[in-house]
């Protein structure tokens, strides 16, 4: 059995007949570390407060380490749940020291177990010299390793984190990214993220759960995720792609589109006539020689590749253009004609 089980999870607000999250079902291993991955409104901070206890479901039921902590006859209230959470504003008290912020859930451990209890979390955030300075004398990437830490104290079943980097600069979010990876896979807590960020899923997960207006999409391991979107959403939500429109070959390898024959990584099972083909922008390489061709329209540099928008043929349509990433050495300029090739490798079947 998995160590938590969310089985036909469903929530409704008020008398609105869109569900916020509908027919949920998502088993996590423990020390798996899972990112509900989805825009504004899709449901995935709704799933997170269910799985705390701090929303209940309309129906559906949640279990943690074997024990149920919602179904119809049952519902365990969130402080004897075994949760610990992380909020997006990490919620640390001002007017208490760090110790005592870590504290906090302590209450009913013994003096002497509660002080080392702290100073083995602060160790293990690698604050330990921190204990008696206040919230508003840390940084923000040290404020969220507190925030962490506090919430691993009480030795928790779970640990929930909503958004935990969207306060942070990028050049911070790449470390705390690592940072809270590390401290949960020592800590072999099993972990739940809500991002909105692909980046930040894609980081620090073992699988990432793509939502939309409260309905799984798609679950999968990153890698698998990017070079396999299962549909349209999926495939323009966790990075950029161009979606083609196409008609599968005879040979069950090929897809017919308006740039051409484009080679699929493997040959399909059955035929259907007419696909939609996403191609990722790296997986678009310029050739001299390359099979197709065309004319670069723009030019964005991002500082590690340029990004290029190439027309295929002469028309106003935007489904004419191609996004093509071009290392950052290559001279490449607005107007100047283009050839590439197409890896199959980045190349997948879409709903």
């Amino acid at each position: 059995m998995s160590f938590v089980q969310l089985e036909q999870l469903s929530k409704s607000f008020g008398h609105s007949l869109a569900s916020a999250v509908n027919d949920v079902n998502l088993h996590l291993e423990k020390g798996e570390i899972l990112s509900l991955l989805g825009p504004s409104g899709c449901g995935k901070t709704t799933t997170l407060r269910m799985i705390a206890g701090f929303e209940q479901p309309t129906i559906g039921k949640i279990t943690i380490g074997g024990q149920t902590m919602y179904s119809a006859n049952v519902s365990i209230p969130p402080e004897k749940r075994g949760i610990g959470m992380v909020f997006q504003d990490y919620a640390l008290f001002p007017h208490l020291n760090i110790e005592k912020n870590v504290m906090f859930g302590l209450n009913k451990w013994k003096v002497r177990e509660r002080k080392k209890r702290v100073q083995e979390v602060l160790e293990l955030v690698g604050l330990e010299d921190c204990a008696k300075r206040f919230p508003n004398e840390l940084s923000g990437g040290q404020q969220q390793r507190i925030a962490l830490a506090r919430a691993l104290a009480p030795r928790p079943h779970v640990v929930l984190m909503d958004e935990p980097f969207s306060n942070l600069d990028a050049s911070l979010k790449e470390k705390m990214r690592h940072d809270v990876t590390n401290i949960l896979r020592k800590a072999n807590t099993t972990g739940v993220i809500v991002t909105h960020d692909q980046k930040d899923a894609f980081a620090v997960s073992d699988r990432v759960v793509v939502m939309k207006d409260g309905v799984i999409q798609q679950i999968a391991e990153p890698r698998q995720m990017y070079k396999c979107p299962r549909n349209c959403f999926v495939a323009q939500f966790v990075g950029k792609t161009n979606l083609l429109d196409g008609t599968m070959c005879a040979d069950l390898k090929h897809v017919n589109t308006h740039i051409g024959k484009v080679c699929l990584p493997e040959r399909e099972d059955t035929m259907i006539e007419n696909v939609k083909v996403s191609i990722r922008p790296e997986g678009c390489l310029l050739a001299d020689e390359g099979r197709y061709s065309g004319k670069v329209e723009n030019v964005t540099y991002s500082g590690e590749y340029q990004e290029l928008v190439v027309r295929l043929q002469e028309s106003d349509s935007d489904e004419e253009t191609m996004m093509i990433y071009a290392p950052m050495e290559q001279d490449v300029v607005i107007g100047s004609a283009v050839s590439f090739d197409i890896k199959p490798e980045l190349v997948a079947l879409v709903d």
